[in-house]
């Protein structure tokens, strides 16, 4: 039998988003969460040379109220689908901050 102890360690706390990135936008906006829970994010950058990357996260960062820091792409960097992780936020904490975004956005448009 094995005597070894285990050593556990805290980790970063936090949740991820689903993400489907539609480029070449007018304006960078999240427009609808999916059936899947998946975010659509318009964004006005082309998907070229990560460039679309760097923009997704400013932008995340801005409507999440977190640092570009907390938040990283785990998965699908060169792709349209992509895994955002956000360190410091649970999953209920996101979820109001882009539900009020859908929110408002909603009530902008039915006044135009």
């Amino acid at each position: 039998m094995d005597t070894r102890k285990f050593k556990f360690q805290d980790g970063r706390g936090g949740s991820a988003l689903a993400i489907r990135v539609s480029p070449r936008s007018q304006k960078n906006e999240v427009i609808r969460i999916f059936s899947d829970g998946t975010i659509n994010v318009k964004l006005k950058t082309p998907l070229v040379d990560g460039k679309a990357n760097n923009i997704l996260i400013k932008f995340l960062a801005e409507i999440l109220d977190v640092k570009q820091s907390e938040l990283e792409i785990i998965a699908g960097e060169t792709g349209r689908n992509k895994l955002v992780s956000i360190y410091g936020l649970d999953s209920g904490t996101v979820n109001q901050h882009i539900s009020e975004l859908l929110s408002k956005s909603k009530k902008l448009r039915n006044l135009s």
